[in-house]
């Protein structure tokens, strides 16, 4: 059932980048694709920015080739990646998931241009001087966020509002965890309830996580959208639907996988736009003339028949707000 029509967006390259798979070839012209994700979210990812860049005249194999480098989840691999795709001599480097990823690219070069896809101030983060006039050699996508994991946490307390314990998977390498965690603490306060906060940046942790929420009677899980924890959708859902744990996500993936609910970003729009803005450049566009494009559409996501599963009555108001309800 759908409430509206849903763009499948939200955002995830199988853990090892699978290169062979997409075999690069020969093009009059080259784009760099560097991003921290990989799993199946962030191919799903990937095809949706193929698609536009097909749509905007440039065809992988054709007219151009895409040199696709992955850090798996390790952001202190970037700038090395970054440097390597400009050994590479790309004509346009596309940096996806957060401002480190774009910062990695912007100290490897000072002449490709780069456009970012990021849910932080672009401004303050340093990448450009203005969101209207970029004015240098970076554009992009700004995702306007916020602190999304607090409002991720006041959506599962509507469906389990006499849960006083909540679950936080949260990934400590990623820059942005902490200040999101603060967020989600305060958040947490309001609401009356407790966090318990699980480092996970490992499988294993995962599943230590797991035993040490359930060992504590947590009444739910939220799961914080990482590049790591995003690739580990198959295990997630397992894990909640094993132990009969309401769970919320960051991205629509973990939903259709058969996961309770997720509300995030529209990823794939993100990775549509920022491809169109790579073919401008390709055309002869300047980055320092494309405004940055700004971007709030949050989407929720409902799976009805896990709910039943765990024996849970959606509340009619978060369903008639949700963009997607799969039965």
């Amino acid at each position: 059932m759908r409430r509206r029509e849903f763009v499948t967006i939200v955002g995830g390259l199988a853990t090892a980048w699978p290169l062979a798979a997409w075999a690069q070839q020969s093009g009059t012209r080259k784009i760099g694709y560097l991003t921290p994700e990989s799993g199946e979210t962030a191919a799903a990812l990937l095809g949706a920015f193929k698609k536009a860049l097909n749509q905007s005249g440039y065809t992988e194999g054709q007219n151009v080739s895409i040199e696709y480098r992955s850090a798996n989840g390790r952001f202190d691999r970037l700038p090395a990646l970054a440097s390597g795709l400009v050994r590479e001599n790309v004509d346009v480097i596309v940096t996806i998931a957060g401002t480190i990823t774009a910062l990695a690219a912007k100290g490897a070069t000072s002449r490709i241009p780069i456009v970012f896809v990021t849910g932080d101030d672009p401004v303050k983060a340093g990448l450009v001087a203005s969101l209207n006039r970029p004015g240098g050699t970076l554009t992009g996508v700004n995702v306007i966020a916020g602190s999304l994991d607090a409002k991720r946490l006041e959506v599962l307390h509507q469906v389990v509002p006499s849960a006083t314990l909540i679950g936080v998977f949260h990934n400590p390498n990623n820059p942005n965890a902490e200040p999101e965690l603060k967020d989600t603490q305060a958040g947490a306060q309001k609401l009356g309830v407790q966090l318990l906060v699980k480092d996970t940046s490992t499988p294993g942790d995962i599943e230590d996580g797991f035993s040490d929420i359930l060992k504590h009677n947590a009444g739910g899980l939220l799961v914080s959208p990482d590049p790591f924890l995003n690739s580990r959708v198959d295990q997630l859902v397992s894990l909640t639907a094993k132990n009969h744990l309401p769970a919320i996500y960051g991205y629509r993936e973990f939903t259709a996988a058969g996961g309770l609910m997720s509300y995030g970003t529209n990823a794939l729009e993100a990775r549509r736009q920022a491809a169109i803005y790579a073919a401008r450049i390709l055309n002869g566009e300047k980055p320092a003339d494309l405004p940055v494009i700004q971007s709030a559409r949050m989407e929720l996501a409902i799976n009805l028949k896990t709910g039943k599963t765990l024996g849970i009555t959606f509340p009619l108001p978060l369903l008639g707000r949700a963009d997607e309800v799969i039965e």
